[in-house]
């Protein structure tokens, strides 16, 4: 019922729009807008403070079917779900209640500030510093490559607040879009996702109250690290619906486009390659939800078990098999998959960014070695 009822909104509100989003590159405000007015915009919130408390697979669905049309908007219930989490893992229920409740209301929305121009891959590495004084913590820095910047109200920040710790001493804070200091830079030029803005955010003396760092001092990558474990699933989840789009795409077109006096879809070699298409995706889902139902026991306290792994290969595999599947689309329309007049050549562009961000592959690769179940 849930993916019936989220395909339908996704076909009717968000896919008109997917191809002048992506050519005008601009944020998608229907889908925004399509998205609140049925509660999917961040449907991971719990009830206990308004939302509509989906389990991990639920919110896998729904962005799986938001990013068979659009993936630039399949970024709004993903980052919704990446920049909130670490407040619903590890802060005060005093944080909890004043952030989850407008996120779940559709009033803010939520991104997480991680990458550095020089910390990416070693994201232990960052620089951004957040110095106590009195009640307050002061932060100088900047972050790179950061979804949905300047569009939410709401940033995860994770900046050093002891130096000679590495690792442990980086904590996280909740910054606010409102708070004096803050800036975005220019939205980058992308070959994909042109939809979701991804920005620098500058952090220029922001001066915030102590009582908005999430969890203990010093816990900050941790909290980032059990994120990501949780959160690379959503990703895996995008990539599966961009690759699901593209292969119903090719389905439909090559039994539409004849030569040689028979539809293409007819020839052999043309049906072995839309096989392996299908077949892969159904791997990937299969990963991917195992993965997601391995992410809703540990939520519920049951223990990490391999999710830092399944999450991993998760990711990993999906998002390999977007690039493959949306090349394979471009290829069955021939001349016309290379063009814009045809949605495939959007959803190769956009399915590689699923193989770089919240982690590349190649780290992905690193991951699963380090945690072999």
């Amino acid at each position: 019922m849930l993916r019936d009822a989220i395909r339908s909104l996704a076909e009717a509100k968000i896919a008109p729009f997917a191809a002048a989003v992506d050519e005008e590159a601009r944020f998608p405000q229907e889908a925004l807008d399509a998205l609140v007015s049925s509660d999917l915009h961040a449907v991971h919130v719990p009830e206990s403070y308004g939302g509509t408390g989906a389990d991990a697979l639920a919110t896998v669905i729904v962005i799986e079917e938001v990013a068979r049309v659009c993936a630039s908007s399949s970024l709004i219930p993903a980052v919704n779900k990446l920049g909130s989490l670490p407040v619903i893992l590890s802060g005060s229920e005093d944080l909890k209640k004043k952030y989850m409740t407008p996120l779940a209301k559709g009033d803010a929305m939520f991104s997480y500030c991680l990458s550095e121009p020089d910390a990416g891959s070693d994201a232990a590495g960052m620089k951004t510093r957040a110095v106590r004084d009195g009640d307050f913590y002061v932060l100088n820095g900047v972050k790179r490559w950061i979804t949905n910047a300047g569009v939410s109200e709401y940033y995860t920040v994770m900046a050093v607040t002891d130096p000679e710790k590495r690792s442990k001493g980086i904590s996280a804070f909740v910054v606010e879009k409102s708070d004096e200091g803050v800036s975005f830079g220019a939205p980058e030029k992308k070959l994909g996702i042109k939809g979701s803005p991804t920005r620098e955010v500058y952090l220029d003396n922001v001066r915030i109250p102590a009582d908005r760092m999430i969890g203990a001092e010093g816990t900050g990558f941790a909290t980032a690290m059990k994120t990501l474990d949780h959160t690379r699933i959503t990703i895996a989840a995008q990539a599966l619906g961009i690759a699901q789009g593209a292969l119903d795409y090719a389905k439909g077109y090559v039994q539409e486009r004849k030569q040689f006096g028979k539809p293409i879809g007819d020839f052999q070699g043309v049906q072995f390659m839309l096989a392996d298409m299908a077949m892969k995706i159904e791997a990937a889902r299969q990963l991917t939800y195992a993965a997601a139902a391995k992410s809703e026991r540990v939520a519920a306290g049951g223990g990490e078990g391999d999710l830092t792994f399944q999450g991993a290969a998760a990711k990993c595999f999906a998002s390999d098999v977007a690039m493959e599947v949306t090349t394979d689309a471009v290829q069955l329309l021939g001349g016309y998959g290379y063009t814009r007049d045809y949605p495939v050549e959007r959803m190769m562009r956009d399915a590689k960014i699923t193989q770089i961000y919240e982690g590349t592959n190649q780290v992905q690769r690193i991951v699963m070695a380090r945690n072999l179940p």
